[in-house]
């Protein structure tokens, strides 16, 4: 591993910058937080230094530098992150040499490439005339059929089929990945919208009729290996980068509204390809925007689906927000019949999901009936305990006060008490053994190394006391640190994790200290005090290594020795 190429790429790239392109962060004090993408977390736990240049997850301990981070997250060797980010910042990696690696699923993906080029290929030859005339019909222009790579399959049975065996693809494979079906097309005479993986990859297709030939109005393919429609979200990696920018995503039902919200310029937008919300998919949600708006279809189905899935990212933790569509209207219709202006104002003017609950549960209700009339103002409180806004919450309780003429306190006494018993149900009790609890030697001898890492004159100091680390990865971590600072003058906690990449030992140690409460700097005065903590804790080893030793030894003139070594070391003349 070329380590100088590696620190001149680190120190042209800014950790917080590239991370933030892939998860939202929010900036608190002088470090940036956010939800960590390597366990299910519904509070951001994840902090990233722009000064240290490294992130730390507090929950699940994950830590490292910006190359640490696109290794797990984008799941890249070093050498394939040190030429994305060299090319990223203009810096020559021709010297890095990456064997591509194969997998299982190539052959597969390279099906769909295939498949994707022959039917983008048919749309635009003379047997897509008519399949165009439609789509022109359905104000899909040439610019929308480039951008989504639309196409056509033809009404002959087999010639895609026939055309990807002769490209060595055989047919039980083709059958496997949803190609084909008993050796023959499973698409014909369909318009062709291509289905992508998170990383823009095809996995799958839509297939749309065109002609009015009592068919199903869409085929789609089937689940496969690398197609798993709850494991995705259509549009996923376009939308990423817009999300990043614009701050906020909104989640459609379908492709084709997340195709016309694009005609009208509005990209930070993904499709669940259905009504229900998966756990994978929140998780990639997530990782797009804090600010989420839903805008689902706004017939019932569509309602359904937004209370369901507004539950759901709510109980997760993030805030959501609803754009209400008049049923029975979808985005594509209602953009098609208003225009953008309208629909933009729909997003601007998004209700919070808790105000949208209570518009629904209001609708249904008999006010004339005392019995209804308590259910409805009971669910509106019960709704109102789960605001984490307490001027929201009173917000609510006044105006159902008003609205109801029902004593402010009655109101306010009932949702004080549903806080109270969502206190008792959510507080958590760890019992005391299944903490773990560093005794005050491993805190000191940790916190010595942290030390290390964050001034470099401790580094000379620890070397002139000769202080003795109590474990193989302490002694290892602490010999990598003075070779590095001898090596290079100075030491950089960013450029130290590239430097022992491939030291699992020292890797897992400096995770631990990392993700730990430790201080950065320190007097010199304090360091004696950590020193002599570290020093007593070596002694009382060494006694403990000596008693052993004597209960074992049967001669008296050695016993008299080891003695006399063990009453010095308790004097502290050793």
């Amino acid at each position: 591993m070329n380590n100088d190429l590696a620190n001149t790429i680190r120190s042209k790239v800014d950790i917080v910058d590239i991370i933030g392109e892939r998860i939202p962060l929010t900036a608190r004090g002088k470090n940036f937080f956010g939800v960590c993408p390597f366990h299910d977390d519904t509070n951001p736990s994840m902090s990233v230094s722009r000064e240290k240049q490294i992130f730390t997850c507090f929950s699940c301990h994950a830590t490292g530098n910006v190359f640490t981070f696109l290794m797990d997250y984008e799941h890249m060797d070093f050498k394939e992150v040190l030429k994305y980010l060299g090319d990223k910042v203009g810096i020559d990696t021709g010297s890095i040499q990456i064997k591509k690696k194969e997998t299982k699923n190539d052959k597969f993906y390279k099906a769909y490439e295939l498949s994707l080029k022959y039917f983008q290929n048919n749309l635009n030859s003379t047997a897509g005339k008519e399949a165009k005339q439609y789509l022109s019909k359905r104000k899909i222009d040439e610019s929308l059929i480039k951008e989504f790579e639309i196409g056509l399959s033809l009404e002959t049975r087999n010639d895609l089929t026939t055309l990807l065996t002769k490209k060595d693809f055989d047919l039980v494979t083709l059958n496997r990945i949803g190609l084909s079906s008993e050796n023959h097309d499973i698409y014909n005479d369909r318009i062709m919208f291509p289905l992508y993986d998170i990383n823009g990859r095809v996995v799958g297709f839509s297939g749309r009729i065109y002609k009015e030939n009592g068919q199903n109005k869409y085929v789609n393919t089937q689940e496969t290996e690398i197609f798993k429609k709850g494991e995705l979200l259509y549009h996923y990696h376009i939308a990423r980068e817009e999300c990043r920018l614009k701050k906020s995503v909104i989640i459609m039902e379908g492709f084709m509204d997340v195709i016309r919200a694009s005609s009208i310029g509005i990209r930070n937008t993904v499709a669940l390809m259905g009504t229900a919300l998966t756990k994978e998919q929140m998780a990639l949600v997530k990782r797009l925007s804090n600010n989420i708006i839903l805008c689902l279809d706004g017939d019932d189905p569509g309602q359904h689906a937004t209370l369901s899935i507004g539950e759901a990212l709510l109980e997760s933790g993030i805030e959501v927000k609803v754009a209400v569509l008049p049923n029975p209207e979808d985005p594509d219709s209602f953009i098609l019949k208003n225009g953008e202006e309208r629909f933009q104002g729909l997003l601007d003017s998004a209700l919070n999901f808790s105000d949208y609950k209570m518009q629904k549960l209001k609708e249904k209700v008999d006010f004339r009936s005392d019995e209804e009339k308590a259910n409805y103002i009971n669910k509106v409180i019960e709704e109102t305990a789960k605001l984490s806004d307490p001027i929201r919450r009173e917000v609510v309780l006044k105006r159902l006060a008003k609205e109801f003429d029902i004593g402010y306190n009655t109101l306010e006494m009932r949702m004080n008490s549903l806080l109270q018993k969502e206190e008792e149900k959510t507080t958590i009790r760890i019992p005391t053994k299944s903490i773990d609890k560093k005794n005050k030697y491993t805190k000191a001898f940790e916190q010595i190394i942290y030390f290390m890492l964050n001034n470099d004159w401790v580094i000379t100091q620890v070397e002139k006391e000769r202080i003795i680390f109590p474990t193989e990865a302490m002694r290892a971590t602490c010999s990598e640190i003075i070779y590095y600072y001898k090596k290079y003058g100075n030491i950089n906690v960013a450029d130290f994790y590239t430097y022992v990449q491939e030291k699992e030992e020292i890797l897992e140690f400096l995770k631990e200290v990392l993700s730990g409460d430790y201080n950065e700097t320190i007097e010199k005065e304090e360091l004696v005090l950590y020193f002599d903590v570290a020093k007593e804790f070596t002694v009382k080893s060494e006694i403990k290594r000596l008693t052993n030793l004597m209960k074992k030894e049967i001669d008296p003139i050695e016993q008299a020795k080891i003695v006399e070594k063990i009453r010095k070391l308790r004097l502290g003349d050793s």
